[in-house]
């Protein structure tokens, strides 16, 4: 089992208790650091967002049941307060616990289920090649997203592709997705639309830059619709990088890069995911 998966596997046996990071990275044999960057990246949310809505989704059954009263739950969920707990359960579902109790069904929310570490999202990929990258002084419009809220990337990479091929100082015709700044407690990550530049002068009003340094990658191929491409980033830092023995690299937490077996048009074709390796 992948060290995400064991992760899961604890969390699923002790979310109903306090358990904290230490002990979600003790048993996946990782630290903090390294699991919660592996997690969000595997499964597109944070290790406190995943309890936090698990706690909450057994929650809201219980309310429906009908077998208990909503202080005892909101207590059993781990929430000190009636308030907390409605506050809480609200941002999740949209709907108060009153009325899910009221209702006795959960038909019009959606739980959050148990993640399974078997399902399709770990269907085996091409092993990758190791390339050793020059520096990259890349340009282009970034924006931060939630990790289960990444629908506006296509927006974005649309507005970056009306200044492709016209940047000042551009290089090549290669576009490049890069994420980086994952913040595990926040849930979030920065995604940038860019493309490699010689120098940073003139550039297009908004666009911001990024170095990545000389180093070491892991080169994927994914293949298919563009849309799927999380499925091929789940594999590889679920099941790859953990059973490598590789380390991940600092920065980018990855990148993708388009040439011209990608149709930008169709979103059909083959994308090169880029993992850095620790030296």
């Amino acid at each position: 089992m992948s060290a995400v998966g064991r992760a899961i596997w604890f969390i699923e046996s002790h979310f109903a208790k306090d358990i904290s990071l230490d002990q979600i990275a003790d048993a996946a044999g990782q630290s903090r650091y390294h699991l919660s960057r592996m997690f969000g990246l595997a499964t597109g949310r944070s290790i406190s967002a995943y309890i936090r809505g698990r706690r909450l989704s057994s929650a809201a059954l219980l309310l429906a049941n009908g077998t208990s009263t909503i202080l005892e739950v909101a207590l059993d969920a781990g929430y000190g307060s009636h308030e907390a707990f409605t506050r809480a359960f609200r941002e999740q579902f949209g709907v108060t616990p009153e009325s899910v109790r009221k209702q006795g069904h959960v038909r019009n929310i959606e739980l959050m289920e148990p993640i399974r570490m078997d399902d399709a999202r770990t269907s085996k990929i091409e092993p990758p090649r190791f390339e050793e990258s020059p520096e990259l002084l890349l340009a282009g419009l970034a924006e931060t997203y939630a990790y289960d809220r990444t629908e506006g990337i296509p927006s974005l990479w649309q507005r970056f592709n009306a200044h492709f091929g016209h940047v000042p100082g551009q290089r090549g015709n290669i576009a490049y997705g890069v994420c980086t700044h994952s913040d595990a407690e926040a849930g979030s990550f920065r995604y940038m639309t860019a493309l490699e530049v010689e120098d940073t002068d003139a550039l297009p009003a908004g666009f911001s830059t990024l170095k990545l340094p000389r180093q070491r990658y892991a080169v994927f191929v994914h293949r298919g619709h563009i849309s799927t491409i999380a499925a091929t980033a789940h594999h590889i830092f679920a099941n790859w990088l953990p059973q490598s023995g590789y380390q991940h690299g600092e920065v980018p937490d990855m990148f993708e890069r388009y040439d011209e077996r990608f149709d930008p048009h169709s979103g059909m074709g083959a994308v090169e995911i880029w993992v850095p390796l620790k030296a």
